[in-house]
């Protein structure tokens, strides 16, 4: 039986800021070396796109002059994000596009920008311009995939009363300055603020993410039903990344 795996990337041409088309290449190339038929749309300002068609939405990330830019569009598809939820669509957030979908953001004016609030976490800004930059490194549990999850951190933003966190911190900050945990995944989204991009770095999780897209169509298929790749490149760099930190290999 030939899989295919259907996939919306949101804003792409304003919400790329730290490389996000390579979460995008990297779960194309994981699919197709797996005979899984890709099939990417993308969908801006103004499209019209019914979104429970999808597997797989994907919002990556932007400036606080991106995110206004779109807030009015995001927020008349809300919706029809939460049909696509409520089908089973999964959804990947990067940094701006984690921030959106809590109760609101504050941006580096002071401003206040309502999120779309499918969660209840919020972000306020960082006092004086402080920002959480630099390597991270997380230890994740993502049901029944155990990984650490590496990656680079760069926001402003002050995510707080994350209920249902990605990860713990090894190395970094996390959601806020010495939050000591990191991202939000429920089941049903996953949303993080690491860039680098995330995937490439991380081939666990952009399996992970392949198998919940998969789940749509494909309710019973698990983990374990794709079938591993190798890639000495990805496994090296985070060897040399556990190895700089002194943090245990998976």
């Amino acid at each position: 039986m030939t899989m295919k795996m259907k996939v919306c990337w949101m804003y792409h041409d304003i919400m790329d800021l730290y490389g996000d088309k390579g979460n995008i290449l990297t779960l194309q190339k994981r699919c197709e070396d797996r005979g899984i038929e890709f099939e990417l749309e993308t969908c801006g300002i103004g499209e019209n796109k019914e979104l429970s068609d999808f597997d797989l939405m994907f919002l990556g990330g932007g400036a606080d002059k991106e995110q206004i830019s779109l807030i009015p569009d995001l927020r008349s598809r809300r919706e029809n994000i939460k049909k696509a939820l409520d089908e089973k669509t999964f959804v990947l957030l990067i940094c701006g596009g984690y921030q959106l979908f809590g109760q609101y953001y504050t941006a580096a004016d002071g401003s206040r920008i309502d999120g779309l609030c499918f969660n209840d976490y919020y972000t306020e800004t960082g006092k004086a311009g402080s920002r959480c930059i630099g390597n991270i490194i997380l230890d994740a549990q993502l049901e029944d995939l155990h990984t650490k999850i590496v990656g680079f951190e760069n926001h402003g933003g002050q995510t707080l009363n994350v209920a249902h966190p990605l990860g713990k911190v090894l190395v970094g900050e996390g959601n806020a300055f010495g939050a000591g945990y990191e991202g939000y995944y429920d089941g049903r989204m996953l949303g993080t603020y690491l860039h680098g991009p995330l995937l490439p770095k991380n081939p666990d999780v952009a399996d992970f993410v392949i198998m919940k897209a998969l789940q749509k169509r494909h309710p019973d298929f698990t983990y374990k039903d794709l079938k591993p790749l190798t890639n000495p490149f990805d496994q090296g760099a985070r060897k040399a990344l556990f190895e700089r930190f002194h943090i245990e290999a998976d």
